[in-house]
């Protein structure tokens, strides 16, 4: 358990306009010393967000805008009809908050929905397993599949053990060592089983620790290989067939699942703004997604950051300030699908791609965060790294590498400077794409810390004399 211990930070709110920039003719010949004392000059406006989000009048808004959410829609599943109630909340919010430019823009998203499902042990003995379908995964027939298991711990093994597949259900059971590295396993298992002659594909949970907690998420197919249904099982579940087949037990499985796939419908991305009072054409981009997978309520994925967000606006909107660029929430639609209404996003405003400063998304959580992880030219980071030592109160003023969010990696990929929250990643895979990501995970206390790095970052790269450098 993490114990939160701050000192209250004393600041002179008639000093909150003193972040003043460094004003020289001739600006591309700027010392990085010169750049160096304009950051530091915003040390007043870092303590008074600091001091609202954290100890004042906002302390613990982000969350209890969030609990209100994720209680009254619930999940927010890509094409239901819970996401399109959890946008128009979010738009009229917005506009209640007193940000500009509070508009809504349109994209197409799938629509998938799981129906029932079931898995049951016949095999050497009787046992109800719980199961979650992966996303965009085609159901069983009604009768469901009834098949010899194979069991194995990696792609390696699959093929080895080719002959083996072909007419049975392939369960993985692959060690966990990190989130990127074992997700290929949900995303590429029933295509990989498929490839052999599988019925279907039963998959280990991609989590850093299990209560009986089956984990989904979305997987994907590929042109030219069959289709089969494929979900994820506990880990338990997983270990303990490991063991079975070990001891030469056969196992026999019943899986039945309902997951149709359905036409793309409408949806939007939500928008709204703080519009820059010198340069309103240069963004900074602060993001999070407001989709979720259909179990738990999506409170920590990806509410925490999506709520983070927008409050890191809602404060520097309380404190008065206008930075010089415009300060762009976007709360992305459909990122659980693989960013799809990001992509949108991307395709419709790439042509102004110069414009953008930073783009920003929380999407790991909003626990307390060690630091920020940021992409981008080596002058930039050396610039980051002055911001966030703006963050000394709370102490938390650290740089990592690779700032990345699947919503903002298009612009990344394109040379746009990134930057992303670095959080407790253990706690966060125990509950991601489960039922336990609830708002009883959420800490207030630790989502004020949140927000107060976020808007603190967000507002000083928007109010610098020039753009984060791209070389």
């Amino acid at each position: 358990m993490k114990y939160l211990l701050f000192t209250f930070v004393g600041v002179h709110l008639f000093s909150l306009n003193s972040g003043k920039a460094i004003q020289r003719n001739d600006i591309s010949q700027r010392t990085f010393q010169e750049i160096k004392e304009e950051i530091a000059h915003y040390g007043d406006v870092a303590k008074a967000i600091i001091n609202l989000a954290v100890y004042g009048k906002a302390q613990n808004r982000s969350y209890e805008r969030l609990a209100f959410l994720v209680d009254t829609v619930g999940p927010r599943l890509s094409g239901s009809k819970s996401l399109e109630k959890a946008i128009q909340i979010m738009y009229q919010s917005l506009k209640q908050d007193g940000l500009e430019n509070v508009h809504l823009e349109p994209v197409k998203i799938p629509h998938w929905e799981r129906g029932e499902e079931s898995a049951v042990l016949l095999e050497p003995r009787m046992h109800n397993m719980a199961i979650l379908g992966l996303g965009g995964s085609i159901g069983t027939p009604p009768e469901g599949i009834t098949a010899e298991v194979l069991v194995v711990t990696s792609f390696d093994e699959l093929q080895r053990r080719a002959p083996e597949a072909r007419g049975k259900i392939v369960v993985y059971n692959q060690p966990y060592t990190n989130y990127s590295q074992t997700v290929q396993y949900r995303v590429q298992g029933a295509v990989e089983a498929a490839k052999v002659g599988a019925l279907a594909s039963l998959i280990r949970s991609v989590a850093s620790f299990s209560i009986y907690s089956p984990h989904t998420g979305v997987q994907e197919y590929q042109d030219g290989v069959p289709k089969i249904p494929t979900a994820c099982i506990t880990v338990e579940d997983a270990e303990m067939m490991s063991r079975m087949v070990s001891r030469g037990n056969r196992i026999v499985i019943q899986l039945k699942m309902g997951a149709k796939n359905y036409p793309d419908v409408d949806s939007f991305n939500t928008v709204a703004e703080i519009i820059g009072g010198k340069y309103p054409e240069q963004v900074v981009l602060v993001s999070g997604h407001l989709d979720s997978w259909d179990v738990g309520q999506g409170a920590m994925d990806d509410g925490g950051g999506a709520f983070i967000s927008w409050e890191a606006l809602s404060l520097i909107k309380d404190l008065g300030l206008r930075p010089k660029r415009t300060l762009r929430l976007v709360l992305w639609t459909a990122e659980e699908q693989g960013g799809i209404g990001a992509f949108q996003y991307y395709q419709l405003h790439k042509a102004n791609i110069s414009k953008y400063s930073l783009v920003m998304e929380s999407d790991s959580g909003t626990f307390l965060p060690s630091g920020l992880q940021f992409t981008g030219s080596e002058k930039a980071r050396a610039i980051i790294k002055e911001v966030m030592k703006l963050l000394q109160p709370i102490n938390i003023t650290q740089v990592f590498s690779n700032g990345e969010g699947t919503d903002i990696n298009f612009w990344i990929q394109a040379g746009v400077p990134g930057a992303s929250l670095l959080d407790d990643l253990y706690k966060y895979f125990s509950f991601h794409h489960s039922r336990g990501d609830t708002i009883t995970v959420m800490d207030p206390k630790q989502m004020n810390v949140a927000a107060a790095v976020w808007a603190v970052v967000s507002y000083v790269i928007a109010d610098m004399e020039e753009m984060l450098p791209r070389s």
